[in-house]
């Protein structure tokens, strides 16, 4: 059985699906083999499964694997925060206090 760190892809278990999909397009079809052969034997995701098979199906047909490297970084790891927030007293607007009753320069709200 495949171990998760003989997996071609790196934190296999902790890429989000779209993610996955995408990266799993720069493998051959052994890496494709093992890969799904982890992937049915832990998680079994439907949607990754089919995936996995349609695109083995592919290379099998003649395919090639996409450049690029499949633990090249990411866009779905986001960046760390910052801190704080940007805003400040010197940044907000002024205060908003609406009428207890209708608007009088609004006549669908007329004022009693």
């Amino acid at each position: 059985m495949t171990e998760r760190d003989d997996l071609p892809l790196p934190d296999y278990d902790h890429l989000p699906v779209g993610s996955l999909i995408s990266r799993v397009r720069t493998l051959d079809a052994d890496d494709l083999q093992t890969v799904l052969t982890y992937e049915k034997a832990h998680a079994n995701r439907i949607q990754v499964v089919q995936a996995l098979t349609h695109r083995l199906d592919d290379v099998k047909a003649g395919t090639q694997p996409s450049g690029g490297s499949p633990d090249a970084a990411q866009p779905e790891a986001a960046p760390a925060p910052s801190g704080g927030s940007a805003v400040s007293q010197a940044t907000t607007g002024p205060p908003v206090n609406p009428p207890s009753h209708g608007d009088p320069t609004n006549p669908a709200q007329p004022r009693s």
